[in-house]
């Protein structure tokens, strides 16, 4: 047993772990949707929320300063709106988990997965009017920390944001880092207060930081070397694959 886990699992959520953050690094975001998606296959769920707390609080902390302090501050000072509702959001739901059943929150994470690869895996991508976006900015960040809350997947409601705002490519990774610090940051607290992080899954989440920041050096590596428009799309598959696995789940336990 290593952190709780039989050798064989924890094993397996290195590996796990190590690829999401390979995709991280090279495509900027999906690491807490990998890691939830196929991590309460084999451990309980909550167990699996635990363990990618401070994986993707410290490797999103990296990715939003990677260019340097001022243009992350920046960035946070230009989206305040979605930082906040991200955050408020959060707070909201946070202790729900502990009373949320299992087979619910399958259902729940399968679904925000399985929504967010199809939709970009069609390309749409929505037009916001200028005089529409600080409402929907709002919006997007308190819809991503409602259900980040309880699933610890706050992203997709942003990243649709920022892609239908047309924020440069740079930017939009830099902004993603910086909103999911802010929101990994709460969510790690109100779970030190819920117990989903305690004295026995804070070890495991801290041993995840090992393989996260190995796959994240790689993925950093590969993203000037590959083709990331193929890469997104395969991701996205893989993560559509693993939502419907994970509504199986919820729907024949």
């Amino acid at each position: 047993m290593i952190a709780g886990l039989p050798l064989w699992a924890f094993l397996l959520a290195c590996a796990v772990t190590l690829g999401a953050g390979f995709v991280k690094g090279a495509i900027g975001f999906a690491m807490p949707l990998i890691m939830i998606a196929v991590l309460p296959s084999f451990m309980p769920a909550q167990t699996a929320l635990a363990a990618l707390l401070l994986p993707v609080l410290v490797t999103n902390a990296h990715q939003s300063v990677r260019h340097g302090f001022a243009p992350a501050l920046a960035s946070g000072r230009k989206f305040w709106r979605i930082i906040t509702a991200t955050i408020v959001g959060i707070l909201i739901t946070a202790p729900f988990v502990v009373v949320l059943p299992q087979q619910v929150m399958f259902l729940l994470l399968g679904i925000a997965v399985l929504f967010f690869a199809g939709l970009q895996l069609s390309g749409w991508t929505p037009d916001i009017p200028p005089g529409m976006r600080a409402p929907v900015e709002f919006g997007a960040g308190l819809i991503g920390g409602l259900y980040g809350g309880i699933s610890g997947i706050w992203g997709p409601p942003s990243i649709v944001y920022l892609m239908a705002a047309k924020v440069e490519k740079t930017e939009m990774v830099r902004v993603m880092s910086v909103i999911f610090t802010m929101g990994a940051v709460v969510l790690t607290l109100s779970h030190l207060r819920t117990g989903v992080l305690n004295a026995q899954t804070a070890v495991l989440s801290a041993l995840m930081l090992i393989p996260a920041g190995i796959g994240m050096g790689l993925g950093y590596r590969a993203h000037d070397a590959m083709d990331p428009v193929r890469f997104k799309r395969w991701t996205l598959i893989l993560l559509s694959l693993s939502a419907v696995n994970l509504l199986r789940r919820g729907l024949m336990g």
